[in-house]
């Protein structure tokens, strides 16, 4: 069954597509009669049936309405640094199909990856897409966001607001299990490029509340170390049961 986020609230029993989710549902040659799901910006999920595609838009016909129960009860942002080549692309793909709630890049000291404010906010764009797209393969209740680039000690303040904050620290740390042994509703990870993190940069998110994490022994990749990360966060919070 299709899945697609729209942008208000439905108020009646007909939801229209338009736009991308127009084109999308041509792609995938949406015929009347066929079941499909449209999530509200407000988590509202709507089982809906096609009744006709004419021109630019899609009229859907509401058969039922729930809150949608496949968000995780916690809320995730993922701090970032900007690793080399596109492995942002997958990075921002893999963690919303895991249940990542916003996504904040950085550029912290060892970050080979510098682009500049223009190439950034191309980049940032293309990751939002990326991010919609693996919220509607994975049925997700929102659309995570993927913000704009910020410095590491610009991370470093925001992430102030979590509830916990778990730093995975090349150098060593707490098992996640111990962290996270109260249940947070707010919850921040970092995590470095390929150079991992300068020390000064790891006592800064220290220093403002954060706790240092292991991931164990071995080194991972860039792009492998927030997938884990997050998936023992998931899994310690009971969000993969």
């Amino acid at each position: 069954m299709a899945w697609f986020f729209c942008e208000n609230e439905i108020k009646s029993d007909i939801c229209v597509l338009s736009g991308e989710n127009a084109k999308h549902a041509k792609v995938l040659r949406l015929k009347r009669g066929e079941e499909v799901t449209v999530v509200t910006p407000a988590g509202v999920q709507c089982e809906c049936e096609c009744d006709e595609v004419v021109g630019d838009t899609v009229t859907l016909r509401v058969i039922s309405q729930k809150q949608c129960e496949n968000e995780p009860d916690v809320f995730v942002t993922l701090y970032q640094a900007l690793p080399k080549g596109d492995k942002m692309d997958y990075i921002v793909q893999k963690c919303v199909e895991l249940g990542v709630s916003r996504i904040v890049p950085m550029i912290s000291a060892r970050c080979v990856s510098r682009p500049d404010e223009k190439s950034l906010k191309k980049k940032t764009a293309r990751w939002q897409k990326i991010a919609l797209q693996a919220a509607m393969q994975s049925r997700r209740g929102i659309i995570p966001e993927v913000c704009p680039c910020v410095s590491f000690k610009e991370a470093a303040e925001l992430a102030k607001d979590n509830e916990k904050t778990v730093f995975f620290y090349e150098m060593g740390g707490e098992s996640v299990k111990n962290i996270l042994n109260v249940k947070p509703k707010t919850i921040g990870m970092f995590i470095g490029s390929e150079g991992g993190f300068e020390e000064s940069e790891a006592q800064l998110v220290l220093q403002n509340g954060g706790q240092a994490a292991t991931l164990g022994k071995r080194i991972l990749r860039a792009e492998t170390a927030p997938l884990a990360a997050l998936s023992v966060i998931m899994y310690q919070t009971d969000n993969f049961s």
